[in-house]
C-alpha cells in the first residue's frame, strides 16, 4: 500500500494503544484508549487531537454511545462515561476485576462490558445502574463483539459464548474455540451469519452460527501473520486486531509482525497487504462506511530482544479507496 495514502495523527498516546473506534456515522472523529491512562478524541481530517480525558488507570477498551458520549473500561475495574460536549465524566459502575471489553448496545440503549471477573454486564447510563450480570463459563472475558441483538464472547478457557440481547436468561450456545491458543480478537460478520476470531499463534478462524451441517462445512481456519527467517525458521506472530468493512463484509487483521491484511472470508483469499509498520499492530477500526481505516501501532513486549530504541506508539489513518475497498 502506498504510504502517501495515509496520514499520521499528531499527539499520540505515550504508552500502548488498547483501542481505536470511530464515532457513529463518521469517518472524521476517532476515539483512542491507551495504557497511558488517557482517552483521546482526534479529528482525523485535520490530524489534530481535540480532547483528552485523564483517568486513574490504563484504558483497556472504549465505545461511543452516541456522537458526543464515550464509555471506557479500565484496569481499575471501572466503567466510565465521558461527555465530549460538556467535558463531564462519571463512573457508571464497576466490575470485580479489570474491564477488558466495551460495546454499545443500540437495540436497548445500554453499554455492554466484559471483564476479567468472568462476567459481562449491561449498564443503563440514564441512572448509572447495572441492569444485568451474566456469567461467562469459567473464563475471563478476553474479547467481545456485538451487532444488533447478537453477542459473541471469547474467554480465557478457549470458549466462545453466543448471547441474544432479547433473551439474556441463558446463552444461545457455547462452543470450543477452533484455535488451539489464546484468543486475541473476535468480530461478528456485519450480516450476523457468523464471526471471525484470531489467536496469539498466527491463525484466524471463520465460524458460522447456524448449526446446520451444510452451513458448518463452510467454516475454516487459516495461518497468517507469519514469516520465515533466512527462509528456514518460521516466525509466528499474534493476530491482535480484526475490523470488518460494513459494506463489502471483508475484514482487516493486524498482527505483531507489523502488517495489516485485508481478507475476503467468503472466498477464502487475501485481497491485499499494507506496507510494513515499524512495530505491532495493536488495534484497527474501519469507519462506518468503510472509507477510512485507523491503524494503531504499539510495541507489545512480545519480542525476545527488546528493540533499541523502542518504537513509539503511532496512529495512522488510511483513505486509500482502491486498497481498503477491494473485494
Amino acid at each position: 500500500m502506498d504510504k502517501k495514502a495515509e496520514i499520521q495523527l499528531q499527539n499520540p498516546p505515550s504508552d500502548v494503544i488498547s483501542a481505536v473506534k470511530f464515532a457513529p456515522n463518521s469517518n472524521q472523529f476517532l476515539a483512542v484508549g491507551s495504557w497511558d491512562c488517557t482517552t483521546r478524541l482526534y479529528d482525523v481530517t485535520n490530524s489534530a487531537m481535540k480532547q483528552k480525558f485523564n483517568q486513574e488507570s490504563p484504558v483497556l477498551d472504549l465505545a461511543f454511545q452516541d456522537p458526543v458520549r464515550v464509555a471506557t473500561g479500565s484496569l481499575d475495574n471501572r466503567v466510565m462515561l465521558f461527555d465530549l460536549n460538556t467535558q463531564d465524566e462519571k463512573v457508571i459502575g464497576t466490575h470485580d476485576n479489570a474491564v477488558k471489553c466495551v460495546e454499545y448496545a443500540g437495540k436497548i440503549n445500554a453499554i455492554l462490558t466484559g471483564s476479567w471477573d468472568k462476567t459481562i454486564k449491561l449498564w443503563d447510563t440514564r441512572d448509572d445502574q447495572c441492569v444485568g450480570t451474566y456469567e461467562q463459563s469459567n473464563g475471563k472475558v478476553y474479547a467481545m463483539a456485538l451487532i444488533d441483538e447478537k453477542i459473541a464472547v471469547a474467554t480465557s478457557d478457549r470458549k466462545v459464548l453466543i448471547w441474544d440481547l432479547r433473551n439474556m436468561g441463558q446463552f444461545l450456545m457455547r462452543r470450543e474455540s477452533s484455535l488451539k491458543y489464546q484468543t486475541r480478537a473476535i468480530k461478528i460478520f456485519p450480516n450476523k451469519e457468523g464471526y471471525v476470531m484470531s489467536s496469539i499463534e498466527g491463525r484466524v478462524a471463520v465460524e458460522y452460527f447456524d448449526t446446520d451441517p451444510e452451513v458448518q462445512k463452510k467454516k475454516f481456519a487459516f495461518k497468517c501473520h507469519r514469516s520465515k527467517e533466512n527462509n528456514l525458521v518460521e516466525l509466528i506472530y499474534p493476530v491482535n486486531a480484526i475490523s470488518f468493512h460494513n459494506i463489502y463484509h471483508t475484514f482487516a487483521t493486524g498482527g505483531s509482525d507489523g502488517f495489516v491484511n485485508i481478507w475476503d472470508g467468503f472466498n477464502k483469499k487475501r485481497l491485499c497487504q499494507f506496507h510494513h509498520y515499524d512495530t505491532s499492530i495493536a488495534a484497527l477500526a474501519f469507519s462506518h462506511d468503510g472509507s477510512t481505516l485507523a491503524i494503531a501501532c504499539s510495541y507489545l513486549d512480545e519480542l525476545e530482544k527488546v528493540p533499541d530504541p523502542q518504537p513509539e506508539p503511532t496512529i495512522y489513518v488510511s483513505r486509500n479507496q482502491d486498497r481498503i475497498n477491494q473485494r
